[in-house]
């Protein structure tokens, strides 16, 4: 029987106790043991999970599902958010103590403008090339 806190949202924490190549198998609280998928694992692009985990190391895990046939589906990476999230606010109230350079709007439309330039830039390069590539023969 699976324990009340390994309901769906909890974080908890976990010992690694197997590495595949398509995840981490985590040995939670009360010996079950729930599975961390390799997209779970971190937040960008995770080739192998050994890079990340060891076996027996201790992690932070959020349950995402738990199924009747007992299969729990864990997350690393969103466990990190949530204190992330804590972080980047606490990091908001400070910056809004200071005065700011410029505002979410300002920025945005300063990107949007850099970037059709640059846009702009490699269409002229793209079709300046596609011009001189042909080859004829005169007679």
């Amino acid at each position: 029987m699976i324990s009340m806190h390994l309901e769906v949202g909890n974080i908890v924490e976990g010992v690694v106790s197997g590495i595949t190549k398509f995840g981490a198998f985590i040995k939670l609280p009360d010996g079950v043991t729930g599975l961390v998928h390799i997209s779970e694992v971190a937040d960008g692009y995770v080739k192998d999970v050994s890079t990340y985990l060891k076996e027996n190391q201790v992690v932070k895990v959020k349950v995402l599902t738990v199924e009747e046939g007992g299969k729990i589906g864990l997350s690393i990476k969103k466990a990190l958010e949530k204190s992330e999230e804590h972080a980047t606010r606490a990091a908001a109230e400070w910056r809004t103590e200071k005065p700011q350079e410029s505002s979410f709007e300002d920025r945005l439309s300063r990107f949007m403008k850099d970037s059709d330039e640059k846009q702009l830039d490699l269409r002229k390069n793209t079709d300046s090339k596609r011009g001189g590539r042909s080859y004829r023969r005169n007679g």
